[in-house]
């Protein structure tokens, strides 16, 4: 079965930057799943997929108009630490989470105070070109229940 919208694919990735550093990958025994054609990878990582099945291998650069876009200078902002969230204590550079009218976003502490901390609301790797190597592990089509939650179940997708 080829990869199209409403497939839930299966798959490995590494992923790393524009000078081969890696940023993350899949654990070796655990492949991550996705609903394809509902957000749930960036844009050019899912246009990458389109057409391809099981056993492929590929590699996939995507630009950051395709990823999480270019970074915005001036996106600093200043919130109350109580307010930042994934840490206790907070250090220059570490990533957290605020709540917004959007809902959540993922930001860099850029400078730490008493009670209010200065965050870079840009996401970490906008900005950056992301190198892809993927092997696709399985494709199946995706059950109503899927398509109406807009995300994969079971097996390293969302378990509710």
């Amino acid at each position: 079965m080829q990869i199209a919208k409403n497939s839930v694919v299966q798959l490995h990735y590494v992923l790393s930057d524009e000078q081969g550093q890696t940023i993350e990958r899949t654990p070796s025994d655990q492949p991550i799943a996705y609903l394809q054609g509902h957000n749930n990878m960036i844009p050019g990582f899912e246009k990458a997929m389109e057409g391809k099945q099981a056993g492929d291998k590929l590699s996939v650069a995507v630009t950051p108009e395709e990823g999480y876009g270019q970074r915005i200078e001036g996106s600093v902002q200043r919130v109350p630490v109580k307010h930042l969230q994934g840490a206790k204590v907070w250090k220059k550079g570490m990533i957290g989470f605020v709540q917004t009218e959007q809902g959540e976003r993922q930001v860099t502490v850029v400078k730490v105070g008493r009670f209010m901390v200065d965050v870079d609301t840009n996401h970490p790797l906008a900005g950056k070109t992301l190198n892809f190597d993927v092997e696709i592990v399985s494709v199946r089509a995706a059950t109503q229940d899927e398509i109406s939650h807009r995300h994969a179940h079971g097996d390293g997708g969302h378990h509710h």
